[in-house]
């Protein structure tokens, strides 16, 4: 099995916290008797697409809930561009864009309406709500069914009804978790194209999935937590140079599992034999 040095600490030892675009110091959620996130220690840098990997149940979606100011962390601190997120919520929502894994939209408005709603709720001028309200749609291929209800839209077009909320007002921060589940592979590359234009004119873009191939080919660097811990961190090339292991040409899905602990046994059902 792969393994990597104790993750102590992801800050850096130099520079202002308010540097980054998403800061964490020993932000820490327990449910319970449960550590859900233990002293989770991230520094991301502005502009950049970071993708945030665990299996299920490490802790991906309660740290993103903390970040995003969903869910009060049991003690630490978040800053998204120096600004702390649960001494002043209302300015750091301002900064951010949040696509969560589970949607909760407003179903008795149609897409067009959801969208402007968000617009309007950002402080977006109307013309420019209007403006960026239909060339949303007309990307995201949801002009043809831009008046119909939300309650009426298929999961895909939910998501990308929630994407295009989230970016409308030009966050400084997008979080996006699980954002293509349920989608089709024309509209998933639009989104992808959307979101690298947007990291290349200094958006930063934080992202949870489970399909290795999207995070490998999209994220500039990746966070891996298991078991509530942050185990690694890097680009792709350092987490291949800092394994033990001698596959230096590892694919970020072997990477993962070695880190986690995954051996690679075979799994036959008996009753297939």
């Amino acid at each position: 099995m792969t393994t990597f040095p104790q993750q102590d600490s992801m800050i850096p030892q130099s520079g202002n916290p308010s540097e980054y675009a998403v800061y964490t110091q020993d932000l820490t959620q327990v449910f319970g008797q449960k550590v859900a996130v233990n002293h989770l220690n991230l520094a991301v840098r502005r502009g950049e697409f970071f993708g945030f990997l665990g299996p299920n149940g490490a802790g991906k979606s309660t740290s993103i809930k903390m970040m995003v100011g969903l869910l009060r962390p049991t003690s630490g601190t978040v800053l998204v561009s120096g600004v702390d997120v649960w001494q002043n919520p209302l300015q750091a929502r301002t900064l951010m864009g949040v696509l969560p894994e589970h949607l909760n939209l407003y179903e008795r408005l149609t897409g067009r309406e959801f969208i402007a709603f968000a617009g309007h709720m950002y402080g977006v001028p109307a013309a420019d709500v209007r403006r960026r309200t239909e060339e949303l749609l007309e990307i995201l291929g949801l002009n043809n069914d831009a008046d119909k209800m939300v309650v009426d839209y298929s999961v895909g077009m939910r998501k990308k009804v929630a994407l295009a909320a989230a970016i409308l007002h030009r966050p400084q921060v997008i979080f996006l978790d699980e954002p293509f589940e349920g989608i089709d592979p024309v509209s998933s590359r639009v989104i992808r194209d959307i979101l690298q234009d947007l990291t290349r004119r200094g958006t930063t873009v934080f992202f949870s999935s489970h399909i290795m191939e999207v995070v490998e080919r999209l994220c500039t660097r990746v966070g891996i937590i298991n078991q509530g811990t942050l185990v690694a961190e890097g680009t792709l090339q350092e987490l291949r140079e800092r394994a033990s292991g001698e596959d230096k040409d590892a694919t970020l899905e072997d990477i993962f599992l070695n880190v986690i602990g995954v051996r690679n046994e075979a799994h036959n059902l008996s009753w297939l034999e």
